[in-house]
């Protein structure tokens, strides 16, 4: 732009200049020969108008696109400066701020969300999924007993049948038979015990956060509807007619009551690590004890967390019997376990909402 406009101005000083001297320059030149419309090389270095003389400036002179004070002469930087500052913001993608995983956004949602994982929850308002383990507990033990008269969850009568199992060896009789219903009651046992050991698992990610809360109760989950798809290819019975004659007595009856059992020894030691009322949510004896106990047990007139929390395990228990014990008439224990299944995955997403934990001033 500098270039240009020195240009228009010499032209137009000598436009001015040739104006002024026409006449005489026209009879100079006709008289030496010199045509009126030049050509390249038809003038002489004098005449010729881009020529630049000793006394007038070069475009060299004025750096930076020129400094001088002649008002004619733009500022070339000036120029680029005010233009930069009226143009438009650069184009941005317009996808670029639903990105989940880019920039500072989403190293800050990363962060919540895995704070919020690892929190530990509140003991005092985790209520209702306790409340629904222990429903659980009556749930699968009505399916187990009906079938098979033998506990899942409730581990004191399986090994007291063991142990009886063991006496018959030094009776008068000597019976060395291994009954069907001992077996049962031993593979409840073990399995019941290998769940329970995977709930160890939890002291590495942190017994009471919501992620291991939440991740070991979807394992109970894909256990029991190991359990339903078991006993539905089994194509057993579902409830028993006598004690001597179980509903279940094949192969895919026995990995039934072992991923029922597993699922109640992991529900066990979860609720055992949250250290509540609802104690281990799989055993009532010494809930009871402890509820007869209280010494604020008759106190009536106010709210009394240690009495009023295990008097909800005991109807919620009683409420998943009732329940599972109607469902097996009607739908059969692979439609029972089915339902079970479904109910342990909303208590495994329930787990991710129970209030965290607040820090002691």
């Amino acid at each position: 732009m500098n270039a240009r406009s020195f240009v228009k101005r010499r032209l137009s000083l000598r436009g001015t200049f040739t104006r002024t001297l026409g006449h005489q320059r026209t009879a100079s030149l006709k008289s030496q020969g010199i045509p009126l419309i030049p050509h390249l090389g038809s003038l002489p270095s004098d005449c010729d108008l881009f020529s630049v003389t000793e006394n007038e400036p070069k475009l060299d002179d004025y750096p930076g696109g020129g400094t001088s004070d002649d008002p004619h002469i733009t500022n070339m930087n000036a120029t680029q400066d005010q233009m930069s500052t009226t143009l438009p913001p650069p184009v941005q993608n317009r996808f670029s701020q639903y990105s989940i995983g880019s920039g500072e956004d989403g190293a800050t949602t990363m962060a919540r969300l895995k704070r919020h994982l690892l929190a530990d929850i509140d003991g005092e308002q985790s209520t209702a999924p306790l409340s629904a383990y222990c429903f659980m507990t009556g749930f699968i033990d009505s399916v187990t007993f009906s079938a098979v008269f033998v506990w899942c969850a409730f581990q004191t009568g399986n090994s007291v049948q063991l142990a009886l199992a063991l006496a018959r060896l030094f009776n008068g009789q000597h019976d060395h038979s291994f009954h069907i219903a001992d077996q049962q009651a031993l593979c409840s046992v073990l399995t019941f015990i290998l769940g329970a050991f995977i709930g160890r698992l939890g002291d590495k990610l942190g017994c009471k956060t919501r992620l291991w809360l939440s991740l070991g109760t979807f394992i109970q989950t894909v256990f029991t509807m190991a359990a339903a798809i078991a006993i539905w290819k089994s194509n057993e019975g579902s409830v028993a007619d006598a004690r001597d004659n179980p509903a279940w007595t094949n192969t895919l009856s026995f990995v039934c009551i072992g991923f029922m059992s597993a699922s109640m020894g992991l529900q066990g030691i979860m609720g055992k690590r949250t250290n509540t009322q609802f104690t281990t949510t799989v055993v009532l004896t010494t809930t009871w004890c402890e509820l007869m106990a209280d010494p604020k047990l008759f106190d009536i007139r106010q709210l009394v967390i240690s009495r009023d929390h295990k008097v909800m395990a005991i109807i919620s228990l009683f409420l998943g019997g009732f329940i599972g014990r109607a469902l097996l008439d009607s739908i059969g224990s692979a439609g029972t376990l089915g339902i079970g299944t479904g109910i342990r995955l909303i208590i495994s997403v329930w787990w991710l909402f129970v209030p965290e934990k607040k820090a002691k001033k």
